[in-house]
């Protein structure tokens, strides 16, 4: 199966199970974007050893980035609106966990920078 196969068939819950699952899959994938990128921002503001929150803010970029995807193909591929059970509402609500993951990852990696020449 190819990942756009896998990503598609995820997004419509046909992997696991209605179709809410998209939704709860995009969903997760937000929110531990944002678990991971929250404590790497306040690692990364201490200036002493960015090596570990460097890699945390690429891994919430990464996490954001696929709750994001999912969340827009389950957008895409839902029958029916909102209260209908098929995850809408759910999915609506990820896109902004994703891309709040994707810019405290990018924050992150800001800070992580080292100091021009003075």
């Amino acid at each position: 199966m190819s990942t756009s196969a896998a990503l598609m068939a995820a997004a419509e819950g046909g992997i696991i199970g209605d179709g809410r699952t998209g939704a709860n899959l995009a969903l997760a994938a937000g929110v531990l974007g944002l678990v991971i990128g929250r404590p790497a921002l306040v690692r990364a503001g201490r200036r002493t050893g960015t090596g570990k929150a460097r890699a945390a803010g690429v891994a919430a970029i990464t996490a954001g980035t696929v709750g994001t995807v999912l969340a827009v193909l389950h957008l895409v591929t839902a029958d029916g609106g909102p209260g209908t059970g098929n995850g809408l509402v759910g999915a609506v609500v990820a896109v902004p966990l994703g891309l709040g993951a994707v810019l405290l990852g990018r924050r992150t990696l800001i800070r992580c920078r080292p100091a021009g020449p003075n």
